[in-house]
């Protein structure tokens, strides 16, 4: 069997996948490319759907529904008081109802229906008020990772969600992002440790020097053992800790 996209053969873009199956052409295609056809149709549930025609007569219609993940509902309760995280917000190309079913989970601000141009208005928009997070998975997420303050991919996807997001986790899991946040938040510790302690080991060197209690070739021992130092600091980000994670 060989399907080809519906626009190669002159039919409208958009409309579907077309091919031929023991000699009967198959066409899969969704509710609104047939609408204006005035078919009769089972009623519109929850659901992501696919039309099936054989022959141009419908033949079935496939559903296919998004399930919130398991134990979304405690990482999104934990983000707050442990990561300060203030709004919640879910951005989706869904219809309502399947998003306002993914937000059971304990997000209340929600917005369906939305183009990717329409996303990164809102992420802008957001990010003009406070620092934001936007952690997406499809390409349609790309240019909405770039608009947010970080951007993070989840799951192996695109290249070009790839090269738009700041941090990409392979492993499409909730505790993966935790344990991102809890690594940013390590290496810039372990960052402002070794930077600001080597400033005020070096002050403290040229004061005493400016004094008389430090002699040039002290000083240079000194500032070498300072450096030295906030070097060994900075690696400690390369080795494993136990506390990475607390969801």
């Amino acid at each position: 069997m060989q399907l080809k996209p519906v626009s190669e053969i002159h039919e409208p873009p958009g409309a579907g996948l077309r091919g031929v199956i023991a000699g009967e052409e198959v066409l899969l295609t969704g509710r609104n490319q047939v609408q204006e056809k005035m078919l009769k149709l089972p009623p519109i549930r929850e659901g992501l759907e696919c039309l099936m025609f054989l022959d141009g007569s419908f033949a079935a219609l496939f559903r296919f529904r998004d399930a919130p993940r398991r134990g979304a509902r405690s990482f999104l309760e934990h983000l707050g008081p442990r990561h300060r995280i203030t709004r919640l917000i879910l951005v989706s190309g869904d219809r309502p109802n399947e998003v306002n079913a993914l937000a059971s989970v304990g997000i209340r601000e929600t917005h369906a229906a939305k183009t990717p141009e329409e996303k990164v208005g809102i992420v802008r928009a957001e990010t003009a008020l406070n620092k934001t997070i936007f952690v997406g998975d499809g390409i349609n997420d790309a240019p909405a990772m770039q608009a947010a303050t970080i951007g993070i991919s989840l799951g192996q996807t695109s290249d070009v969600v790839t090269e738009a997001a700041d941090a990409v986790i392979l492993d499409s899991s909730l505790s993966k992002v935790d344990e991102l946040i809890h690594i940013g938040r390590r290496m810039r510790r372990i960052a402002l440790q070794s930077a600001v302690g080597g400033i005020v080991l070096s002050l403290l060197g040229m004061v005493l020097a400016a004094f008389g209690w430090l002699r040039p070739i002290e000083g240079a021992i000194a500032q070498e053992i300072i450096d030295l130092a906030a070097v060994l600091n900075a690696v400690r980000v390369s080795v494993a800790s136990k506390h990475l994670t607390d969801y």
